[in-house]
């Protein structure tokens, strides 16, 4: 314990300390995933309420204490509404990239690939149709599966179920193929569904010479564990993003490089 009786805190015990430490850390990564968004006057507001709570009820201030208390149980449920898409990321990021997740995922990899050894993903179909569509200037959206399951963004759009390669890509999106818009969902060898839509970034950090295409790109990848690529139909960039990070102007080795980093 600490001498803080002497000033008349209450004592400060080691359980107390990593007790704070616990809800900094938290506190931080719900900052980390409002930050840039239309939510973060609202997260310090929020934060401001329970600095207030506390300190007045550490003085004795019956009435305002009262007060806040019960604005921060009626806030709880508004704020389960406003922060939906937020809590649904918090609880992604426990269910799917924890440490011991990511730790079990990797030990998994090794026998996938040994089961995939007779038929090994054929990431050239992905790669030629990028570069064929990067220098017609055709813009194309493609996702790729991970460890989520991704049966909301198909049923958005048109089942597939197709071997993946170049020429099949670059007619899905030739501008004048009736499946062009939107996105389409990749597993392995396969395409699953075209002319998906995705959900769009909120964020507010965002470069703003990015189109919707880019900003889908991204928005799928704060939900969901998948790697989004993009082709510019402005400039014939290609880029890729996971995460919620986007990675701008990829040359063909670099995207191969990311698809079998990140196993799609």
């Amino acid at each position: 314990m600490l001498p803080l009786a002497i000033l008349g805190l209450p004592a400060l015990r080691i359980i107390d300390i990593i007790d704070i430490l616990i809800v900094a850390g938290l506190v931080y990564y719900v900052y980390r995933m409002v930050r840039g968004t239309n939510v973060m006057l609202i997260f310090w507001a929020l934060i401001v309420l329970l600095i207030a709570w506390r300190v007045a009820d550490a003085l004795g201030m019956r009435l305002l204490g009262a007060l806040l208390s019960a604005i921060a149980s009626v806030g709880l449920i508004a704020l389960v509404v406003i922060f939906q898409p937020e809590i649904r990321k918090f609880l992604l990021f426990f269910g799917t990239k924890t440490q011991l997740n990511e730790s079990l995922w990797k030990r998994m990899q090794f026998w996938r690939r040994n089961l995939q050894n007779k038929q090994s993903v054929n990431y050239e179909a992905y790669i030629n149709a990028c570069m064929h569509m990067s220098q017609s200037k055709t813009g194309a959206l493609i996702v790729f599966k991970r460890q989520n399951e991704v049966e909301e963004l198909i049923n958005t759009g048109e089942r597939i179920d197709a071997l993946a390669s170049s020429a099949l890509l670059e007619a899905l999106f030739f501008k004048n193929s009736p499946l062009h818009d939107g996105a389409v969902i990749a597993h392995g060898n396969n395409l699953l569904a075209a002319r998906c839509i995705l959900p769009v970034t909120s964020r507010l950090d965002i470069d703003p010479s990015l189109g919707l295409r880019h900003r889908s790109a991204i928005g799928v990848t704060e939900q969901l564990d998948v790697l989004s690529v993009i082709v510019s139909e402005e400039t014939g960039a290609i880029s890729y993003a996971i995460g919620g990070v986007i990675h701008h102007d990829v040359t063909p080795v670099e995207l191969r490089q990311a698809l079998e980093k990140y196993d799609c």
